[in-house]
C-alpha cells in the first residue's frame, strides 16, 4: 500500500513538474496581439456570447456584433470559445482585453489602446498540456506495462511540446485537442486492454468531446467502432454478441455528447450537422496544392525536414516558395481530372504534417517506426491500435486540409510511447551488459 502511494505521489509531483516547465515556457514568449492569427475567431464567438447571449460565427458573420445581435452559428465547435468565456468571467482585465480586441477587430476601437493580455488563459493551455503528457505516460505505461516507460513517454512528450511553446502562447485550440485526445486514447487503451461497456462508453464520452472542439475529429468514431471490434475479435476474442454490444455502447455514448449539439444547430441556425462549409474551405484550398510541380514535389521532402530542411533548400536551389491558393472547382471536377494526383500529392503534405516537436522530432518520427516494426513483430497490438487513429487524422489533414504540424500535434502521444519503449528496450541491457564486462587490469 505504501509503495502504490509513493508511486502515485511521485507521478503527480511530475505532473506538476510538467506543468511549471509548460507554464514558464509559454509565459516567457512575447505578448501577442490578441487579434492576430486565428485567435479573433474564438475570442469574436466569446464577445458574442458575454454580449449577446449567441453562439455565432464570429468574424465570418454579416453582422457587426459591437453594435447589433450577430445570428446563431455553427461554423466552430462550442468548447473552446465556453472556456474562454469562463476566463473572461474569473479575470476581468483578460475580459477588457477580448472586448477591446473585437470592438479593434470591427473597427470601432484602436488597438494601440488595447491591453495585450491572456494569461489565464496560457494558465490554462499549461494544465491542458500538462495533463495530455500524463494521459501519455499513463498510456504507455498501460501498454507496456512498465514503470519506466512511464518516465520516458511523460519527459519525451514534455520535450516535443515546448517547440511550439510561442503556439500555445496564442488564444486556439491546439493545447485543448492534445490534452482531450490524449485522454481520450488514454481511455481506448483501458477500454481494449479490459473491454467493459462502462469504459467503451467513456471512449465514447471523450471522442464526442472532441468533436466539439474540432470538427474534423468526427471522422474518428468510425475508426474507433472498427478498433474496438478488431480488439474484441482478434486480439481479446469475445463473443459476437459482446462484439455488437460494445459498438452500439460508443455510438450511444458518442451521440449523448454530440447529439445536443446537433439539436441546438437545427433549432437555432436551421441545419443539422457538426458544422457548416468547414469541411468545404478546406478542401478548397487544398485542391491548390494539385498545381505543384515535379521539382516542388520533390523538393518538399528535404524542405520540411524540421530545422535543418529550409535553409538547406534554400541553399542548394534558392527561395521554395509557397503556393498560390488557386481555386480550380468543385471536388468532383477535381476528382474526375486529377484524382491520382490529388493523392499523390497528399504523401508531401502527411510527411510535412508529421514532424511534430521541432529538431526533435527528426528522432521521435524514425523512432515510432521503429516501435511500430517491433510492435508487429513481437505481438504488442495495443500499441499500434492506439497509434491508428492519430495516424488517421495526419492522413486527413494531408487528403482535406493542409500541411501544418499544428494540427497534428496528437502524434506527439504516439510518438512519445513508442520512442520511450525503444529507449526502454535498449538502454537498460545495454548498461547491465557494461556493469558484466570483465575489467582489464591497468586499463
Amino acid at each position: 500500500m505504501q509503495d502504490r502511494l509513493l508511486a502515485w505521489g511521485l507521478r503527480i509531483v511530475f505532473g506538476l513538474l510538467v506543468f511549471a516547465v509548460l507554464v514558464t515556457a509559454i509565459l516567457i514568449r512575447p505578448a501577442k496581439w490578441l487579434s492576430d492569427f486565428d485567435q479573433s475567431f474564438y475570442l469574436t464567438i466569446a464577445y458574442d456570447l458575454n454580449h449577446h447571449g449567441v453562439f455565432s460565427n464570429g468574424v465570418f458573420d454579416k453582422v457587426n456584433s459591437t453594435v447589433a445581435v450577430p445570428p446563431p452559428g455553427i461554423f466552430f465547435g462550442p468548447i473552446y470559445p465556453w472556456l474562454i468565456v469562463a476566463a473572461t468571467k474569473v479575470d476581468d482585465r483578460f475580459a477588457k482585453a477580448v472586448d477591446c480586441s473585437v470592438q479593434d477587430t470591427n473597427k470601432v476601437h484602436d488597438s494601440a489602446d488595447c491591453d495585450v493580455y491572456a494569461r489565464p488563459m496560457h494558465i490554462m493551455h499549461a494544465a491542458f498540456l500538462a495533463l495530455g503528457v500524463l494521459a501519455v505516460a499513463f498510456a504507455a505505461e498501460l501498454i507496456f506495462t512498465s514503470s519506466a516507460v512511464f518516465w520516458l513517454a511523460g519527459s519525451l512528450a514534455t520535450l516535443a511540446l515546448l517547440p511550439d511553446a510561442d503556439l500555445f502562447a496564442f488564444v486556439m485550440t491546439e493545447s485543448l485537442t492534445f490534452s482531450l485526445y490524449s485522454i481520450a486514447a488514454l481511455a481506448l487503451v483501458l477500454a481494449l486492454k479490459a473491454p467493459r461497456l462502462s469504459r467503451i462508453a467513456l471512449v465514447g464520452l471523450l471522442f464526442g468531446l472532441l468533436c466539439l472542439t474540432r470538427p474534423s475529429f468526427v471522422v474518428l468514431a468510425p475508426v474507433v467502432i472498427a478498433l474496438i471490434a478488431v480488439n474484441d475479435i482478434w486480439v481479446s476474442p469475445v463473443r459476437w454478441r459482446s462484439v455488437l454490444s460494445h459498438g452500439f455502447a460508443f455510438a450511444l455514448a458518442w451521440l449523448v455528447i454530440v447529439g445536443p449539439w446537433l439539436v441546438r444547430n437545427a433549432v437555432s441556425a436551421g441545419k443539422w450537422g457538426l458544422t457548416e462549409e468547414y469541411g468545404s474551405a478546406a478542401l478548397i484550398e487544398r485542391f491548390a496544392f494539385d498545381d505543384m510541380t515535379a521539382r516542388e514535389f520533390v523538393l518538399a521532402f528535404p524542405y520540411c525536414l524540421p530545422g535543418i530542411g529550409e535553409p538547406v533548400v534554400n541553399w542548394a536551389f534558392g527561395p521554395h516558395g509557397r503556393l498560390d491558393p488557386l481555386i480550380k472547382g468543385l471536388l468532383r471536377d477535381e476528382m474526375a481530372e486529377r484524382w491520382w494526383r490529388y493523392l499523390l500529392v497528399s504523401l508531401p503534405l502527411a510527411w510535412c504534417g508529421m514532424w511534430v516537436g521541432g529538431w526533435f522530432g527528426l528522432a521521435l518520427v524514425p523512432l515510432f517506426g521503429c516501435a511500430c516494426v517491433m510492435a508487429a513483430r513481437r505481438s504488442k497490438p495495443l500499441f499500434l491500435l492506439y497509434a491508428a487513429p492519430a495516424v488517421v487524422m495526419l492522413a486527413l489533414h494531408a487528403v482535406v486540409a493542409n500541411h501544418y504540424t499544428r494540427y497534428n500535434l496528437i502524434l506527439i502521444g504516439p510518438f512519445a510511447v513508442g520512442a520511450a519503449w525503444i529507449a526502454a528496450q535498449i538502454v537498460p541491457p545495454a548498461i547491465r551488459q557494461r556493469r558484466r564486462a570483465p575489467q582489464v587490469p591497468g586499463a
